[in-house]
């Protein structure tokens, strides 16, 4: 039975040579429904576009007049800065937030969720109309002890302008948003990288910001764009502060004005698309360089010389006699020796 399977005893598998299999070709399915499908919406917009265009209500005219307009282009300042400095703000605190979470400490970490707790438990209007009040009820900010006299004082009104009010309001509500997406980061690093860090004798900071932070900001990044963005958007609520020098009050004073309030809600919302379109083409760099070596894989090497498969075990090597290994063998074997 041995030599049934085996075949010659002490004989050596006989390369096969190496050849390059052809390129599939591939024919692609036809999906007729997929191409009848987006016909049908090709349809739909060119109906909605032709009617926008010659709906009056749109008043085109108007739009364009007010696209550029100085009290427009300042709103959109305001805008901006609104955003930018809330952004920073919250980022920061979000950090140290997120660090707290994370805390050991368990006092330090029920504060860290108290207050994610109070400012994503609440909506933001609320809270910025809490802060526009924030006059009324602390009339008076000063520095000192409780039970005597502070060592100096001032009027509330004279410090917090409703432009400051309206970026703590919007930094203090999206930093316990930006708390929680820095902590789904930094538990995405592998808790090996921090102790071999410990391992090699770097201290805390040293750790946290040159090998965790670096690897979670490809998971902190994505979110916090989004977060931008929506930041942006959210400006247009500080008008319970009340402030009312942004895009969105700015172009409602004008609608009331000229009783056109369409053309103005299109003047907002043109600029609104313009600044997220810039925000997401920062966002898609900034993914871009910290997913660099992330999901990269090395090309298919190929053989640099032919290379054979393993032979039917017991095949005879013409070129030496029957009985002999191949290659290199050493001589005859019993069939049991093969076997």
């Amino acid at each position: 039975m041995s030599d049934n399977v085996t075949g010659t005893s002490g004989s050596a598998p006989k390369s096969q040579p190496f050849y390059e299999s052809e390129p599939i070709q591939a024919i692609k399915l036809k999906h007729p429904g997929r191409i009848i499908f987006a016909v049908i919406l090709l349809i739909l917009a060119g109906l909605f576009v032709y009617d926008a265009a010659n709906r009056p209500a749109f008043d085109w005219a108007e739009v364009g007049k007010y696209l550029f307009d100085t009290r427009i282009v300042a709103a959109a300042g305001y805008t901006l800065q609104l955003t930018v400095y809330s952004m920073v703000i919250a980022i920061v605190l979000g950090v140290t937030l997120a660090v707290m979470r994370l805390s050991p400490n368990p006092v330090v970490k029920s504060i860290a969720w108290v207050y994610l707790w109070v400012f994503r438990g609440t909506p933001v209007y609320v809270q910025l109309t809490f802060w526009g009040l924030f006059a009324v009820i602390y009339p008076k900010l000063g520095i000192g002890l409780p039970g005597i006299p502070p060592l100096f004082e001032f009027d509330t009104k004279t410090v917090m302008t409703a432009f400051s009010l309206a970026i703590i309001g919007l930094a203090l509500n999206e930093a316990a948003y930006m708390a929680e997406i820095v902590r789904a980061g930094l538990l995405s690093v592998d808790k090996g990288q921090d102790e071999a860090a410990v391992a090699l004798g770097l201290g805390w900071w040293h750790t946290m910001t040159r090998v965790v932070l670096p690897q979670a900001m490809r998971v902190i990044i994505p979110p916090t764009g989004n977060e931008v963005i929506s930041m942006l958007k959210t400006t247009s609520l500080v008008t319970a502060v009340p402030f009312t020098l942004e895009l969105f009050t700015k172009q409602r004073d004008i609608a009331a004005v000229t009783y056109k309030p369409v053309p103005m809600l299109i003047v907002a919302s043109i600029w609104y698309l313009v600044v997220t379109s810039i925000l997401m083409v920062g966002q898609y760099y900034l993914e871009k360089h910290f997913a660099k070596g992330v999901g990269q894989r090395p090309d298919v090497m190929r053989p640099t010389v032919e290379t054979g498969v393993i032979g039917v075990l017991g095949e005879e090597d013409p070129e030496l006699g029957r009985g002999q290994t191949g290659r290199g063998g050493s001589g005859p074997t019993s069939a049991r020796g093969a076997e």
